[in-house]
């Protein structure tokens, strides 16, 4: 079985790196590390159009991809593995892809890139306290990587995971996108000639209470298993619109 293992961290992050050897360990697994040369945060889907890529093979199967998570996936697949690999891993992302930040994140996109093409695709997180220790987090890919050999995953669903700070068990739930409070989102300064500038992100980060959410699981202390579909269409709404004169 092929691997293929991408973040948004960049190819030298302990996440990456932890989350690689874990599912490496696992008998009858190939991983491939493709991966960004520098940290690609908060990229969401982005895709470079204007320039061109480079890929650099760093080590045997470990390759850096001079754009974003989601060039990483489109290279890996069309030049690494010339073919599709059996199952994408994005991760493990330092800090936590929780309710609304599915779609900032990198991480989550280059997971959502292999829904796209088919590929089962898993992206993982940990929430950070004083250090960044994913050993329970690594622990947990695998147990998701042996589900998915037995399971296979509806086209176009992939799993969003989220583990705990400073995590020692593997207790899980499986949750729905809970709702984010990111505080004020823009924060104004004055530089030295008298001018504002602004850095986006707030200093606030907090969940809202809504019973079965990956926040929710997050607060218990349990790792939460969100699937998330490429598809989003409300279909729910299909049938009202269609009623509706635009």
């Amino acid at each position: 079985m092929k691997i293929l293992v991408t973040n948004d961290d960049g190819v030298d992050a302990v996440g990456i790196r932890a989350l690689a050897a874990a599912l490496q360990s696992v008998n009858g697994t190939k991983v491939i590390m493709v991966a960004p040369d520098r940290e690609q945060s908060t990229t969401s889907h982005s895709l470079t159009l204007h320039r061109p890529l480079r890929i650099i093979k760093n080590a045997p199967d470990v390759y850096a991809v001079d754009g974003t998570p989601t060039d990483c996936v489109y290279m890996a697949v069309s030049v690494v593995f010339k073919e599709k690999p059996d199952i994408i891993f994005s991760g493990i992302n330092r800090g936590g892809n929780l309710g609304d930040d599915i779609h900032y994140s990198g991480t989550v996109s280059a997971a959502v890139e292999g829904g796209i093409m088919g590929i089962p695709s898993v992206a993982m997180s940990q929430l950070v306290c004083d250090e960044f220790d994913c050993t329970t987090a690594a622990r947990f890919a695998k147990k998701i990587l042996r589900f998915l050999k037995k399971n296979t995953l509806p086209k176009g669903v992939i799993l969003n995971v989220n583990i705990p700070a400073g995590a020692k068990k593997l207790d899980y739930a499986v949750t729905a996108t809970g709702k984010c409070n990111y505080g004020e989102p823009i924060v104004e300064k004055i530089d030295p000639r008298g001018r504002p500038y602004y850095w986006v992100g707030g200093n606030e980060y907090k969940f809202y209470d809504i019973k079965g959410s990956d926040c929710n699981a997050i607060v218990a202390g349990k790792i939460s298993v969100t699937p998330l579909q490429v598809n989003t269409t409300s279909w729910s709404y299909i049938k009202d619109l269609h009623k509706i004169k635009i």
